[in-house]
């Protein structure tokens, strides 16, 4: 699932982030940011104009993300990693 796709206040794992083109200067950007795989992540909101952007709290810290470079992080919801080890 793409963290674009995300329910709202759902907390979800990062599985990594996708480079778009070589040397995706956006998705390393994410890297640096802390969206590295198993760091928790949840979409605490969204904008009131076609819900941009994203406010997206990875670890303990905010961001406000764009729909587009939200979709290139994929997330597996808690509920789902728990189903899947159960």
């Amino acid at each position: 699932m793409k963290l674009s796709e995300l329910p709202r206040r759902t907390a979800a794992t990062v599985e990594r982030v996708e480079d778009q083109m070589p040397n995706d200067a956006i998705a390393r950007r994410l890297r640096e940011l802390g969206f590295v795989m198993g760091e928790r992540v949840e979409v605490v909101a969204a904008g009131p104009i076609s819900a941009e952007p994203l406010l997206v709290q990875v670890g303990f810290t905010r961001f406000a993300l764009r729909t587009s470079e939200a979709a290139r992080v994929r997330v597996v919801s808690a509920s789902a990693a728990t189903e899947k080890g159960a």
